[in-house]
């Protein structure tokens, strides 16, 4: 059983920072692919940020602002928001690409989400 685990979301003035991160934990054979996505109410997920070995990769509204990490040792994944904006507001899931047996291809998962809330 493979549990994504999201932490540091919260309330939080325009201008502000918050870092975000995601523990994956269970039987894990490998982690491909992590990254971010959110949701404001009323639209679609998006996409934040992700990480593979090839490099990140963000979003157009949070590039400049936003930091994807990486710790492969802990399984953890991280967010760094800066100069956050009232419409950062939004639902941030945490996602990973796992490989949990030898045997079987990765799949994708996704953590319950951690609510963000930037106020003007």
């Amino acid at each position: 059983q493979v549990q994504l685990v999201e932490s540091g979301g919260g309330l939080v003035q325009a201008g502000g920072s918050l870092r975000l991160s995601c523990a994956a934990s269970g039987s894990i054979v490998s982690i491909n692919g992590m990254g971010w996505y959110r949701q404001a109410p009323g639209k679609q997920r998006e996409l934040v940020a992700g990480i593979t070995s090839g490099g990140r990769n963000y979003g157009d509204s949070v590039k400049g602002r936003f930091t994807i990490s990486r710790d492969n040792a802990k399984n953890t994944v991280y967010l760094q928001m800066n100069s956050l904006k009232p419409e950062d507001t939004a639902v941030y899931y945490c996602n990973a690409d796992i490989q949990y047996s030898w045997y079987r291809p990765a799949l994708e998962y996704w953590g319950q989400g951690t609510q963000v809330t930037v106020s003007s």
